[in-house]
């Protein structure tokens, strides 16, 4: 895709993970924050200039139809890549990568036990394309769907009607503080590793340590950009939103 002029970037599940993998999997609470953390990077960098690869394992469909859902949100093209190999092919990369890197045998088991395969059927999964060992990708046929195509509609019961800039500026404002203070409020009486629950969301928060309020306050000032600058302007999903990107850009 670079070869031909596009600006690509990688979004991996990897580098986003905070600790050991091993133990990531093994904890659904986790497991859900490192995806929390992959889909709001996503959704950050989701435009119509550059290709966003998200690199995971991606195995519950239920997270390909959220990314599905960004990407038609977004009115940008998308597709599916599965790269499929055997288990025993799975285990044989497993065992010759870096001790510190591999999955343990019982993560393993499971990760294959768990994993939902893509079906073309699957409107979230379409258009999809398929690598095997030894096989060819289609860079061509991939390419057609991403910049030959047009996207999707977004759903017209998902279209918010516009708030006045003023309506959207004090919303915004007063939900992201709200959640600056519950932290703060929260990590007076509780050490880290604690979760938080918040106000008109439902969505979790579990500080790694404790945070300053100048950190709170920087990255609720270019979350405010970045809300401003993607033109959001459905007020019932800010406080989720806002959840997700401190996920994702907190410095551990």
């Amino acid at each position: 895709l670079e070869g031909k002029g596009k600006e690509c970037e990688i979004v991996s599940e990897e580098y986003l993970m905070s600790g050991n993998k091993n133990e990531i999997f093994a904890d659904s609470l986790k497991e859900k924050e490192v995806r929390g953390r992959l889909k709001s990077e996503v959704v950050r960098l989701l435009s119509k200039e550059k290709t966003i690869i998200c690199d995971g394992l991606n195995y519950i469909k239920g997270f390909r139809y959220e990314l599905y859902c960004a990407s038609k949100a977004s009115k940008t093209t998308q597709v599916t890549l599965h790269c499929d190999i055997s288990i025993d092919d799975v285990r044989k990369l497993n065992h010759e990568n870096e001790e510190s890197k591999r999955y343990s045998e019982e993560i393993m088991t499971a990760l294959c036990q768990r994993y939902e395969a893509p079906i073309s059927s699957n409107r979230w999964d379409s258009p999809l394309f398929l690598y095997i060992k030894d096989g060819e990708l289609d860079m061509e046929g991939i390419y057609k769907c991403l910049y030959e195509r047009a996207p999707p509609p977004p759903n017209q019961s998902t279209q918010t009607q516009p708030l006045s800039n003023t309506d959207f500026v004090y919303q915004l404002d007063k939900q992201t503080q709200e959640i600056v203070s519950k932290i703060m409020e929260s990590q007076k009486l509780s050490g880290p590793g604690e979760e938080i629950c918040f106000p008109n969301t439902k969505e979790r928060l579990i500080l790694s340590r404790t945070y300053t309020l100048s950190e709170l306050a920087r990255t609720k000032r270019q979350f405010i950009t970045y809300a401003k600058e993607r033109a959001v302007q459905d007020v019932e999903k800010l406080s989720s939103m806002f959840v997700q990107y401190l996920r994702a850009n907190l410095i551990v």
